[in-house]
């Protein structure tokens, strides 16, 4: 793992002893009092915010958060690109890429970009079917803005000569979308 503490470079290395060994570019702390179990990613997660303590931490993180719907009385569009999206294949453990485009007409909440970001980070360490990751980021993001409509759009790269583009929608049944208004 590499990290930032106190605007330091920090390198730090899981040694398999239940210890980290910490390298800091202004010295050598011999160890980090930090359990570890190898193979447990929450070990490592919980290291995570030891070490990137902060008001505004950087971890990666399945809460969404979402903020009052400033014009809740008008139809309008959000929309959302995020090119670095990454989970790894369940098949092969190799990494997939993707850009995840997300755009919907809010109802009363809209979405936090900040934990969309570390929403779309937790992925990264998770193997997931094209399909079902696309379909599981439209269902969590429903589940916390209740929107009129989304649509989520996923492009993955190549992966064995295949592109791959999965789009899920959500539609709530109450909502009467505007007629659309062609200009002269």
């Amino acid at each position: 793992m590499v990290g930032a503490m106190a605007g330091k470079s920090v390198s730090l290395v899981c040694n398999g002893t239940g210890r980290y060994y910490s390298g800091l570019s202004h010295g050598v702390i011999p160890y980090l009092f930090m359990s570890c179990l190898c193979s447990a990613t929450t070990a490592h997660r919980a290291f995570l915010k030891i070490l990137y303590r902060s008001p505004m931490p950087s971890i990666p993180s399945k809460d969404l958060e979402t903020f009052d719907n400033p014009q809740p009385g008008r139809n309008y569009t959000i929309r959302i690109e995020i090119p670095e999206f990454t989970c790894l294949c369940p098949k092969t453990g190799q990494p997939d890429f993707a850009t995840i485009l997300i755009e919907y007409v809010p109802n009363r909440s809209c979405v936090e970009l900040k934990s969309l970001k570390l929403y779309i980070w937790s992925f990264r360490e998770e193997g997931a079917f094209h399909e079902a990751v696309t379909n599981r980021i439209l269902d969590d993001l429903v589940s916390a803005c209740a929107p009129n409509f989304m649509r989520v759009t996923a492009r993955f790269n190549v992966r064995g000569g295949i592109y791959t583009t999965v789009v899920a929608e959500h539609r709530d049944p109450a909502w009467e979308p505007p007629r659309l208004v062609n200009l002269p």
